[in-house]
């Protein structure tokens, strides 16, 4: 079982270089929050498997923070104005 649990710790881990990735390479802000998103449920995800491989208790609670965090992360992001950047500068 502890095998396993290495591997999808490991897993887990490429699965965050790949979100790097598309955070680097997003070619828009949506693509760049959905990475930064999925950074937080993947954290989230590690943090779990972390805490049943090493018996800490306390990464399940560092964990729920983290949820808590990408949950207003989202809730911010989605009420954000959108502006048009169209060149035309401030002035109409």
């Amino acid at each position: 079982m502890s095998t396993f649990l290495a591997g999808l710790a490991v897993f887990l881990l490429l699965n965050l270089a790949a979100g790097l990735w598309r955070v680097w390479r997003g070619p828009s802000a949506a693509d760049r929050m959905s990475a930064v998103l999925l950074f937080g449920s993947t954290t989230v995800a590690l943090l779990l498997v972390l805490a049943e491989l090493g018996g800490e208790p306390a990464l399940r609670d560092v964990a729920l923070v983290f949820v808590m965090l990408a949950a207003i992360l989202s809730v911010a992001f989605v009420g954000l104005p959108r502006t048009r950047n169209d060149g035309r500068g401030s002035g109409r």
